[in-house]
């Protein structure tokens, strides 16, 4: 009854997780929630008013299929200004979300048979949107002996005649790791000059910690930004995840692609969004340093409770709100006679005797993992740690 298309892909398996933790919590179980992927500090007054004037002055209408023009002069602003980087604003389109934009862009290159390359463990989204695309996913695995980083020579072994796409997640979700320019450049090194494109998603780009210098991948090389189609957003820098609004920039052909793809989808950003994303981008940036600053306190806190933990092996990330530790070393392992054969199996055992909600590796396609989100309040973690240990001290 189905199209062949929908029957091929999954649900998104965080979003479904956060679901189920949601409907416990409602039934009053009392459940820390570490599966979140969104700031939970309110979005800025300054946003919030800048969205209530746009409805009050009846900015409800549609408009320009690409975004308002003072949005994407705004986003060519911050990316001249964060990332040296000269767009024009027919080279930016904003859409419903960095998911969306990451979808066009997909969906605007990709043809039958062609094969996109990314790294394990991966954002959830990205072998789905492939799949859509009627693509080909080649996944490269990682593991903490890289830094759930690809490298030059593990890029250039996977690399063939069908090759269409790169995929950056950079910073890391689920794992925070960040590239850093050196390892950028030595990428970028080995497709510069073949008929490959790169898709770097920097939604986490803000939140980054060690003072790291961030390197957007664009920046590599004049040839690397031609062929380079750079993806952010509002929902982590400003906590808008709700607020739906992502953009991307790029040359112009293929920006115009994924408008024309978009004129039949969403049509246009809430406009009401497009106010608030523009007050977001040229207003005041205390925030940004708040949260980044609460962020970092949060990852040290949770890297050293979790790091005392035995058997439980733990990368100090660089960047976003997530940890990604092993826990390869609890297979086996038995509770009350049920023994612990994966990552499934073992996020299931800190929910249902720890009270404590966490996504399994498998979501991310690497299974020996479970990503852990400091999107929550010191409080929350202090509490789930102690949930955590205890949990674990009963595998035996």
């Amino acid at each position: 009854m189905l199209s062949n298309v929908i029957n091929k892909i999954a649900y998104s398996p965080t979003m479904k997780i956060s679901a189920e933790v949601k409907k416990l919590l409602e039934n009053g179980e009392n459940i820390i929630d570490l599966t979140v992927g969104e700031p939970d500090f309110d979005t800025p007054d300054n946003i919030k008013q800048a969205a209530i004037k746009a409805i009050q002055n009846n900015f409800t209408k549609y408009t320009e299929n690409t975004g308002i023009f003072d949005l994407r002069k705004a986003i060519a602003n911050k990316f001249k200004n964060d990332n040296n980087l000269d767009y024009s604003t027919d080279e930016i389109i904003v859409s419903t979300g960095a998911k969306q934009t990451i979808f066009l862009a997909i969906q605007s290159i990709i043809n039958d048979g062609d094969e996109v390359i990314f790294s394990s463990p991966y954002y959830v989204s990205y072998p789905e949107m492939v799949k859509i695309a009627g693509g080909k996913s080649v996944v490269i695995p990682t593991d903490e002996k890289t830094g759930f980083k690809i490298t030059a020579e593990m890029l250039s072994k996977s690399l063939t005649e069908k090759t269409k796409l790169l995929i950056v997640c950079n910073p890391s979700n689920p794992t925070g790791s960040v590239y850093s320019k050196d390892e950028i450049l030595k990428l970028s090194e080995v497709i510069e000059g073949k008929d490959i494109f790169i898709l770097s998603d920097e939604i986490y780009e803000k939140i980054i910690y060690d003072n790291f210098e961030y390197f957007s991948f664009a920046s590599a090389s004049k040839k690397i930004k031609e062929r380079t189609i750079t993806i952010n957003g509002c929902s982590k820098t400003y906590s808008m995840t709700g607020w739906r609004l992502g953009y991307a920039a790029a040359n112009s052909e293929i920006i115009k692609a994924m408008a024309k793809y978009q004129s039949h989808n969403t049509g246009n950003t809430s406009s009401i969004s497009q106010a608030a994303a523009l007050e977001a981008l040229t207003g005041d940036q205390t925030f940004v340093k708040h949260i980044k600053k609460e962020f970092e306190k949060r990852r040290d806190y949770l890297h050293e409770e979790l790091s005392s933990i035995e058997n439980l092996i733990c990368f100090k990330p660089s960047g976003a709100f997530y940890f990604f530790p092993n826990v390869k070393r609890f297979f086996g392992k038995t509770f009350s006679g049920k023994e612990i054969k994966n990552s499934e199996d073992l996020s299931l055992f800190l929910l249902q005797n720890g009270k404590v909600a966490t996504v399994p590796g498998t979501a991310f396609g690497l299974d020996g993992y479970i990503r852990i989100s400091y999107s929550t309040s010191i409080e929350n973690l202090i509490e789930a740690t102690k949930r955590i240990k205890e949990s674990l001290s009963l595998l035996k």
